[in-house]
């Protein structure tokens, strides 16, 4: 599919899902260019991969040749380059759409729910590779055992792929397998409620043909209500599972995950690692993988960028960048913390991903919030595409807490003063967030 086009131009070119469809056609030998607001380090290595990328949108940045226009979804109709595409009457589709199309060629496994999409997709097809399949996998992360990070092209007939709920672009995809996470309120500028966001599941897990299956969280109380034709359960608590967590220990660095099939070493923390492993493991063994193959592939998985990623030290302490813009993320990620870390202060520097989900979700906010030791929110970051009612502010997160260990930085540099002032050798900084936060964590070390 890839092959039949000769020239693919991406508006939104610099997004971990959109540079990694950029270099699947890099890779097939196909002529790729694209656009967007500023350089990174992703736009860098498209760069030299051979893409020639614009910086801002302009209606000339669209070639001549172009025979496919690929946009994010946070790219409106209006944009220049799309309307370019319109006149000349070039092929334009969603990132998520064209990975529709893509998903008819393979068998192909689709990793979904609100948390843990892009651990559990690296995890299964590491696990797959190391198996012998030869999958193709897309990950929203960059994955250390991946040379392409986000990407890994294979030639067997499996297709690993995140799911992704907002606006319902999972319903794109055409899996013969569904490893589903867990499923809660999120994405409230499109859904109405919890419900809206079940029954969209409910349409998903509906696409899976006669054989296919469901990989489904026992725990997870929403899952749970979908109603399945085929499915295999996992968790730890409750009954008729066929993968069953059975006890779970941790020590610094490490924590040892006991199964119903064997025992897991991860160098990755948290309950919900442990579950998201436990989905991987499920799934693979549904697929034939040996639990060997999986248990040596998660003791040496160091996790994925900007999953409680530890970028290094500064000032003594430890920085971990982490992508979490969830209440349940952050709560998780702080107890994961702890367990890694015991004993050690939890300095946590938030910056809040859309108005909209902050306002929203304000309540579980606080409440995660307030589990750290010290907690420096800066300003909420703006999502370009997205419902942003700016009529919540992070300032509000911080007279809710109400503690003197919790303070407003209107942005990331006076974040960066504020933790160079209070942060200590031997303190944990978390350093989280979906939006440009991350920079900050690269920059203090």
């Amino acid at each position: 599919m890839l092959k039949q086009y000769k020239h693919v131009h991406f508006v939104g070119i610099g997004g971990i899902g959109m540079s990694a469809l950029a270099k699947w056609f890099l890779y097939e030998g196909v002529n790729v260019t694209g656009s967007d607001v500023h350089e990174s380090e992703i736009t860098k290595d498209l760069q030299r991969r051979g893409a020639k990328i614009f910086f801002g949108h302009a209606h000339d940045h669209v070639a001549t040749d172009v025979d496919l226009l690929i946009y994010s979804p946070a790219v409106p109709d209006s944009n220049h380059e799309r309307q370019a595409a319109k006149e000349r009457g070039i092929r334009e589709v969603s990132n998520f759409e064209f990975l529709g199309e893509i998903s008819h060629e393979f068998s192909t496994i689709v990793v979904s729910g609100t948390n843990g999409k892009s651990t559990t997709t690296a995890m299964l097809g590491l696990i797959l590779e190391a198996a012998g399949y030869d999958p193709t996998v897309l990950v929203g992360s960059l994955v250390p055992g991946f040379k392409d990070g986000n990407l890994r092209v294979g030639k067997g007939r499996f297709f690993v792929v995140e799911g992704c709920e907002y606006r319902a672009n999972m319903l794109h995809l055409e899996p013969e397998m569904i490893v589903l996470t867990n499923i809660e309120e999120d994405h409230l500028d499109y859904y109405r409620d919890l419900d809206h966001i079940q029954e969209t599941f409910q349409t998903f897990v509906d696409k899976l043909k006669s054989k296919g299956l469901v990989v489904l969280n026992a725990d997870d109380v929403v899952s749970q209500k979908l109603s399945v034709n085929r499915s295999v359960k996992y968790g730890s608590n409750g009954t008729n599972m066929t993968y069953t967590l059975l006890h779970r220990t941790t020590k610094q660095g490490e924590q040892t995950v006991t199964t119903n099939h064997g025992e897991l070493r991860l160098k990755i923390p948290g309950a919900f690692n442990a579950m998201n492993a436990l989905a991987a493991v499920a799934a693979a063994l549904e697929l034939g993988v040996p639990f060997e193959t999986c248990r040596r592939v998660l003791a040496d998985f160091t996790g994925i960028w900007r999953r409680f990623e530890r970028v290094g030290t500064w000032k003594g302490a430890d920085v971990i960048s982490d992508y979490g813009h969830h209440p349940t993320a952050v709560r998780q990620t702080i107890e994961a913390a702890r367990e890694f870390f015991p004993g050690q202060r939890i300095v946590l520097c938030y910056q809040p991903h859309q108005h909209d989900r902050t306002k929203k979700l304000f309540n579980e906010f606080v409440e995660s919030l307030a589990l750290a030791d010290h907690l420096v929110l800066t300003e909420i970051y703006d999502v370009a595409g997205r419902n942003e009612n700016a009529s919540v502010s992070s300032r509000d997160l911080v007279k809710e807490i109400n503690r003197s260990n919790t303070t407003y930085a209107p942005d990331l540099f006076a974040a960066e003063s504020q933790l160079r002032d209070l942060v200590k050798p031997n303190d944990v900084i978390l350093i989280m967030g979906a939006g440009d936060i991350d920079e900050l964590a690269r920059r203090l070390v």
